[in-house]
């Protein structure tokens, strides 16, 4: 039986990362993957605010914010610990002063911005990450967890507006772990393509069934 109904968008990367806590937790979802220029009525009924994801648990509640959604699953089950590796704080920066820089690096045309004086003020995030990484093998220590995850989908486009900028920063422990981790079998699961859902379609149930 399904535990709900998570509207994703393959690309997304807060949708990236509730995928990630979904297939580690080996909570069975209805994934429906949306096309964002034609948003499924279900979705907005459930989510007006109409960003992904958004999760439908059977009983109606609904969460609609990708790092809740993946501490209420891993609650639920967390068998490879990566609660422990929980650091709100670090989230917290990545989510609100690099997401801020990243979106006007990435996006310069749609925030009319300096998209170079942006990619500038988001090394310091980079660089807070490499020390942590110097020092441990993991965002959250020991363990790839829940800090990494939320972190890795953010930290791949960064690097994918320009790549071959990005391979010329001194960050080694950084690309490492950045390189390790798009590489597992983790990250292939959640970065299958899907058609967009409607509702005459057959159900996609996620994680697959190993």
């Amino acid at each position: 039986m399904t535990q709900g109904i998570l509207y994703s968008f393959r690309r997304c990367p807060y949708a990236i990362r509730a995928r990630l806590a979904l297939a580690v937790s080996r909570t069975l979802v209805e994934l429906r993957e949306v096309k964002l220029s034609a948003k499924p009525q279900a979705m907005l009924a459930a989510s007006p605010k109409g960003t992904v994801p958004v999760l439908v648990l059977p009983d109606g509640r609904v969460v609609d914010q990708s790092i809740d959604i993946m501490r209420h699953v891993l609650a639920g089950n967390d068998p490879d610990g990566w609660l422990r590796g929980d650091d709100p704080e670090l989230i917290a920066m990545n989510d609100g002063p690099f997401k801020y820089d990243l979106d006007r690096y990435k996006y310069r045309e749609r925030y009319v911005s300096d998209a170079l004086s942006h990619r500038s003020a988001a090394l310091a995030f980079l660089n807070e990450l490499e020390g942590r990484l110097m020092r441990h093998p993991y965002l959250g220590g020991d363990i790839w967890g829940l800090t990494d995850a939320a972190i890795l989908p953010f930290i791949r486009q960064f690097a994918a507006v320009d790549q071959n900028w990005f391979d010329t920063l001194p960050l080694p422990a950084l690309k490492a772990w950045l390189g390790k981790s798009m590489a597992s079998k983790l990250f292939a699961t959640v970065m299958v393509r899907l058609a967009p859902w409607s509702p005459d379609r057959a159900a996609v149930h996620f994680p697959p069934a190993t």
